[in-house]
Order: C-alpha cells, then sequence, then structure tokens
C-alpha cells in the first residue's frame, strides 16, 4: 500500500522512549505536519536510569521536547509519563488505562506505534496495549527499528521528499546524549529511507507494518 492522501486528520505518535518514534516515523511525521495534519506524541519513559555519565538526568525530556518541536509539534502535544526503562511489562494495566484515556482525549484516526516483531520488552508493551486500546477506533501502523526487528513486513509506504529526510535527521540530532548509538549514525538513516525508496522507483520513503486499516 502507498500512501499519498488519507483521510486521517488526528495522528497520534506512541514512542516507548525518547527518540523511538523519531527513528521510525519522523520523515513520515515531518509531512503530515506539512500537510497540517494534528499530531500529538506520546512518550512512555524518559530513561533517566539510561543517561550516560556527564549529561544531566532529566536531559532527554529537554532533547525530546528540541526533538519534536523540528517535526513542527508544539510543546503542548507532547505528552511524557514515567515508566522506568525495561519495567513497562510489569505496568501493563497502568498503561492501557494510559491509553485509553489518550483515545477518548484526542480520537485519532492514526496511530503509530512499534511493530509487532519488535524484540525489545518496552516496545512489546506498547505494540500489544496499543492494539488492545485503538484496534476499533483508528487505523493502527508499525513503525520499524531493523536494529529489533527479527523480521518487518513493508505493508505501508509514505512517500518523502529529501526535505523530510533531512528533517528526521536534524530532529535526531538533537539527540546529543544519544549519539554515540549505531542507529543515530546519519549514513544509516538515510541509506534506509533510500531502500524504501527503492522498492518504489522513487528516492526516499518510510515503510510501516499494517496492524489495522479504518478508512
Amino acid at each position: 500500500m502507498i500512501v499519498q492522501e488519507q483521510q486521517m486528520d488526528k495522528i497520534l505518535v506512541l514512542s516507548p522512549h525518547t527518540d523511538d518514534a523519531e527513528l521510525g516515523a519522523a520523515g513520515s511525521i515531518a509531512r503530515f505536519s506539512d500537510e497540517g495534519k494534528d499530531i500529538f506524541w506520546v512518550v512512555f519513559s524518559t530513561c533517566e536510569e539510561s543517561v550516560p555519565a556527564g549529561f544531566p538526568r532529566d536531559i532527554l525530556k529537554t532533547e525530546c521536547l528540541n526533538s519534536t518541536r523540528m517535526l513542527g509539534i508544539p510543546s503542548e502535544r507532547v505528552f511524557m509519563l514515567n515508566y522506568q526503562v525495561r519495567t513497562f511489562s510489569s505496568h501493563r494495566q497502568e498503561i492501557l488505562e494510559d491509553m485509553i484515556k489518550l483515545r477518548q482525549q484526542i480520537k485519532p484516526d492514526l496511530v503509530l506505534i512499534p511493530s509487532s516483531n519488535d524484540m525489545h520488552q518496552d516496545h512489546g508493551t506498547i505494540y500489544w496495549e496499543a492494539l488492545r486500546a485503538f484496534r476499533k477506533g483508528a487505523s493502527v501502523w508499525g513503525y520499524e527499528h531493523p536494529w529489533n526487528n527479527l523480521t518487518f513486513t513493508t505493508d505501508v509506504f509514505v512517500r518523502l521528499d529529501d526535505k523530510h529526510i533531512e528533517r528526521k535527521i536534524q530532529s535526531l540530532k538533537e539527540y546529543k546524549s544519544q549519539g554515540h548509538r549505531s542507529y543515530m549514525d546519519e549514513a544509516f538513516l538515510r541509506a534506509l529511507a533510500c531502500i524504501r525508496g527503492a522498492q518504489l522507483d522513487i528516492p526516499c520513503a518510510e515503510a510501516f507494518e499494517l496492524k489495522r486499516l479504518l478508512y
């Protein structure tokens, strides 16, 4: 499926940790922002336990706000929760209840979540609880993290311009505390966009796993 024009005016982005959603979907989010979509962003953990030495404990909160601002999302539409990293499976019911509140408050048309084959334990929890919360009222797409996925089905493609990939890269550069991670490498990010574009004979794209489509 190639996404050109969809009647999806409200988009809810679920990011288990800061930077997860940008890595998987920031190019598409930049495009949706340019198209005037209402985008809401939820981070379930700011990962204070994982901040490298030499940075303030809350640095990822600041970096996330800077990153999402570059994608055109105002700070009042960015929500940060305080679940401890790698413990989400112990808080499934609370996470589900948070999602149900978001569903009732925002009434999204499209929800972006980690893919079904993401091996990170927190990502898996967000995937399953999001399906429970949103399966009856919204389209649901799973974004890819190749370093976490054993397999990934490219069901949905979003065509992107160079400017969208550039904004994705610039948004991720705001995460200075995470710059040492291999998946933050600019060459990798551009290469993945080129690979997905090559599947369509266009310069660049992002791909998603389709879990639910409401039209």
